[in-house]
């Protein structure tokens, strides 16, 4: 699997229809309408997520591989 930062997977998530709803210190939260669960991705400045984690916000996100 590819190595994404936050920043990145906030970017390619926002160009897929997610806002921005609020930030709580480096976590932001997305919504999207229509969608029960919201979106938590943490900026660590250029710090790659861990795998466990970029998996269940792609599953949450409905992104594959591929998007990236």
């Amino acid at each position: 699997m590819k190595h994404v930062t936050g920043k990145e997977l906030a970017k390619i998530v926002q160009a897929r229809g997610w806002q921005l709803a609020r930030v709580h210190g480096s976590h932001h939260i997305f919504k999207m309408v229509g969608k029960r669960e919201n979106l938590v991705i943490p900026i660590h400045g250029n710090e790659s997520l861990k795998t466990g984690i970029l998996r269940s916000l792609m599953k949450i996100a409905d992104l594959n591989e591929s998007d990236f």
